[in-house]
Parts: C-alpha cells; structure tokens; sequence
C-alpha cells in the first residue's frame, strides 16, 4: 500500500531532522557537528518548504565554506530564500563575532612588523565591509600593539581621515608610531590620488607631532588584486 505524500508530513519530517543536531552536541560535543549542524543551530529554524540544514547546508555550499561566510554582507544573507530580516541581522552579528574573536587571536599584542603582519591582522575586520573604512594601529617601540581604533567610516566611494584624528588616539595612548590602514571595498587595493595625498599629509603630520607613521596599508582582496597579494604598501613602495 503506497502512502500518499503531504505538506503535513513533510512538515514532521522537517521538525524531526531539525532536532538532530542539538540531540547529537547533546550527547557527543560540538566537535561532532558538521558545519551545516553547526549552522542549523544558530539558525534553529528554516524557510517554507525548506528545512533548517537545507537552508544551512545552502548557505555553506554558497560560500564555499562556513569560514566564507565571513564576507558576506547583510544582503548577502538576504539574497538566500528563508533568510528575512531578522535571520539576516542575528547571522552579521555571529560573523562579527567570529571576526573579533579571529582578530583577538591569543589574546597578546599582535606582533605588527610587516605589511603582511598587518594584512594579516585586518583580514578578519575587512572582510565583506560595502564601505570604505580608516583605521590607526598604535603601537610601543616593539611594534606591539596598543590601540586599534576606528577613525572614519565613509561610503561606497570613499572616505577622508584628517591627521588630527589619525593621529589624536596615538597621542592618547603614548604611542611611539603608527601604522594607518584603509580597505578598499572594491578588492583592488591600488591606490587613488585621494590615498597618495592622504598619505603625504600624514607623513608630513608625523614629523611635526613627533610620532613614526611607519607605513599605511591599503587592504584588498587577492583575488582582486593585480599583485595577487592582497595589500599595498606605501612603506614597501617607497612612498614613506
């Protein structure tokens, strides 16, 4: 005897397979999960006609992986059907999260000694960022760490930083020099004009106030990247 197919039953079967991944971090450990387990619980519950890890195990597949998810922007999110507003809003929240917890690393002042310590660095805070944003690194004469701070946040098409408030946390924080750093939304980190007088009146800037501006850091994307490296480097260019 064949059982006819219904939205009720599909409806069951979607809540018993949702079930699944709190039951097994119950009995086994997150280590257990997948990915899409993993996802399925931030979620916790999918869209019409599509259970909770299809809807994860969709996300994952779009971004390649869970870590790609790190780049996607809100709209992103809501580009995927069963993603509205407020699963859209929670999943930039955990990401922001992740990119933090990313960023913090061990816990000890980063090491900034080159370009591509720096790189390395912001990678987590730059990813997926729709505008552009300025940032000053100050930093103690080991080039440890002091303060990360956020100095403008601008538009799809650009952002000015003046040197007061480059340079105003700095000062703040006793900080023996600086490194700046601004993304470049589009991936290609070439600099514009705007970027090379930016930098110029920063340097110029430093050598009043007394305080190393070492190098300022365009952060792309390798893949948008005529070099293929991710970054600019005006100190590596010899423009400082």
């Amino acid at each position: 005897m064949t059982t006819e197919y219904s939205p009720a039953l599909q409806r069951l079967r979607d809540v018993a397979v949702a079930e699944r991944p709190q039951e097994r971090l119950e009995q086994l450990g997150p280590g257990a999960l997948s990915d899409t387990e993993l996802l399925a619980m931030l979620l916790r519950s999918g869209g019409r006609g599509n259970s909770v890890l299809g809807l994860s195990a969709r996300l994952v597949s779009e971004a390649g992986s869970l870590a790609g998810l790190l780049g996607w922007s809100e709209s992103d999110f809501r580009g995927i059907k069963g993603i509205g507003p407020v699963k859209s809003l929670q999943l930039i929240a955990v990401m922001e999260v992740a990119r933090r917890v990313l960023r913090a690393g061990s816990g000890a002042a980063p090491d900034l000694g080159t370009p591509a310590d720096v790189f390395a660095y912001l990678r987590p805070t730059t990813s997926g960022l729709e505008v552009e944003k300025f940032w000053v690194l100050a930093l103690n004469r080991k080039n440890r760490l002091l303060k990360f701070a956020e100095v403008t946040s601008g538009t799809a098409t650009g952002s000015l930083a003046h040197p007061r408030e480059v340079f105003r946390e700095a000062i703040r924080r006793g900080a023996a020099a600086i490194i700046c750093a601004h993304n470049h939304p589009s991936g290609d980190p070439t600099p514009s004009r705007a970027d090379i007088r930016t930098t110029r009146q920063l340097r110029e800037a430093a050598q009043t106030i007394g305080i190393d501006l070492l190098d300022h850091i365009i952060v792309g994307d390798p893949r948008h990247d005529p070099s293929a490296q991710g970054f600019y480097s005006f100190a590596e260019a010899g423009v400082l």
